[in-house]
């Protein structure tokens, strides 16, 4: 009997109250969800850790979800079982999500059958751990809301995370010149190997002359800034006529001087996957999909962490210390 009760628990990372990483509390006793109509349960093999979720953990962002609560959207992993209606997977299929309903930081986890998408052979569940937020933000950021043309200069800043790897990848597929940060030399040869045709330590003095030297009198058309409170002011300064940045990350307030924006008629636009309608989304997955099939786009992984490292992983997200590929908590 002990053992037939056991069977529905799972170990699953649970917050109950906002802070620090270390409110980030593994438990083994959490009852595995069942999928309602419409939603599907997968087996974790792998899930992507972003920094909007050490973001939303602090209790210092807009979006705060009700208390206790598992985070984890970007779950790769095998369908354990689907709810009424759902017929476009079953038992057995290697899928990844772009969200969950219960929680990715898991053994188990329920996401709704339509933030749900099969996962190519070519790519291991860790890859398919680090597609969900970041391939389909940099989508976003660049195609849908930066409106990038072929030939245009991009500039992805902290190209060698999750977000920026996307970026790079998906610019070099559409034809752009593709520019990009990192703050290690392992960054940058990263950065490189994954479509940027020339990459700049952000840790140098000069590198904005780099880059501007680089992007010639044009300037550059779009920016993809992930630490937009550092550089929004000396992003304004590399942009065309007409160039816009893309804040897709911030961590804090910044002084800028709107003429910037004045003299170049450039934009400033604010990214949120969050807000993507359904049409978007579809879209997204749609251009995605057949680069990730035929390896054109390829997630890097970086580190990882088994389930009880969460906290260790949030800390390191946002450390500092340089990001190299997608961070993925391994159950």
């Amino acid at each position: 009997v002990a053992m037939a009760a056991t069977r529905n628990v799972m170990r699953a990372v649970r917050v109950f109250e906002f802070g620090g990483p270390e409110v980030l509390k593994l438990q083994s006793d959490v009852l595995i969800p069942n999928p309602k109509e419409n939603q599907v349960l997968i087996k974790v093999h792998a899930c992507g850790v972003n920094p909007v979720e050490a973001y939303i953990r602090s209790g210092n962002y807009a979006r705060k979800p009700a208390l206790p609560y598992t985070p984890g959207s970007d779950v790769a992993g095998v369908i354990e079982s689907v709810g009424e209606h759902v017929t476009a997977f079953k038992k057995g299929d290697r899928v990844f999500t772009i969200d969950t309903i219960s929680g990715g930081y898991a053994d188990y986890a329920v996401a709704a059958a339509d933030r749900v998408f099969p996962l190519p052979d070519k790519l291991d569940f860790r890859q398919g751990a680090a597609i969900g937020i970041p391939y389909f933000t940099a989508y976003r950021a660049l195609v849908q809301k930066g409106c990038a043309k072929a030939g245009e200069t991009v500039l992805v800043h902290g190209a060698s995370g999750g977000v920026g790897i996307a970026a790079c990848q998906i610019a070099r597929a559409y034809g752009l010149k593709v520019l990009g940060t990192a703050g290690t030399e392992e960054g940058m040869n990263l950065v490189l190997r994954n479509g940027a045709h020339q990459a700049f330590n952000h840790r140098e003095a000069n590198y904005i002359d780099k880059i501007k030297a680089c992007a010639g009198a044009g300037g550059v058309s779009i920016i993809v800034e992930m630490l937009s409170n550092v550089n929004l002011a000396a992003d304004l300064q590399l942009l065309s006529c007409g160039g816009r940045v893309m804040v897709v990350g911030c961590r804090g307030p910044i002084e800028i001087n709107p003429r910037d924006t004045m003299s170049k008629e450039s934009s400033i636009i604010g990214v949120s996957l969050y807000l993507a309608t359904e049409e978007e989304r579809r879209a997204c997955a749609a251009a995605l999909l057949p680069g990730l099939e035929s390896g054109c786009l390829r997630p890097a992984v970086g580190r990882e962490y088994a389930l009880p490292g969460a906290p260790r992983a949030h800390s390191d997200i946002l450390g500092g210390a340089g990001a190299a590929g997608k961070v993925v908590l391994l159950p």
